[in-house]
């Protein structure tokens, strides 16, 4: 047991500090951070998205989420089309400057789902996914009851 929680522990952590060096080894000439590449990433595949369901898509609260607009927006990354409705809730866009590095994002994003999946058959990347997912579902519940404590 000892055996599987290090395994799975030290593997997630260092995927995830991977993720991060990628991104942010890649961002590093327009001085984006690996947050700031999740939203010009999401903005860039849905084309217009609210602070709100940045934060849901990101997975990041919304001090965060807000913090990381107002760089973007500083920066001449992106817009926000309403300036009557309340802010949060008012649609962003990228401006031109937003879609190039956000293609530059996407296209970097799929060569490198491209080559960690190389090995692997489409069954066998539809499991890993799935189990996954389990584990994540399984965790939130685990984490959740921790907060009711």
């Amino acid at each position: 047991m000892k055996e599987r929680f290090e395994t799975f522990t030290v593997l997630i952590n260092r995927i995830s500090r991977n993720i991060r060096k990628i991104k942010n080894q890649e961002m590093a000439e327009y001085h984006l951070r690996s947050s700031h590449i999740s939203c010009l990433y999401y903005l860039y595949k849905s084309e217009r998205l609210t602070a709100t369901e940045l934060c849901e898509k990101c997975e990041e609260d919304k001090a965060t989420i807000s913090r990381v607009l107002d760089y973007l927006e500083t920066n001449g990354y992106l817009i926000c089309e309403s300036k009557s409705a309340k802010r949060y809730k008012s649609p962003l866009v990228l401006t031109e400057k937003g879609t190039q590095v956000g293609k530059k994002i996407a296209d970097k994003i799929d060569r490198v789902l491209e080559e960690v999946s190389f090995a692997l058959t489409e069954d066998e990347r539809v499991a890993f996914y799935r189990s996954l997912s389990m584990i994540s579902e399984s965790l939130d519940t685990i984490a959740k009851a921790y907060d009711k404590l």
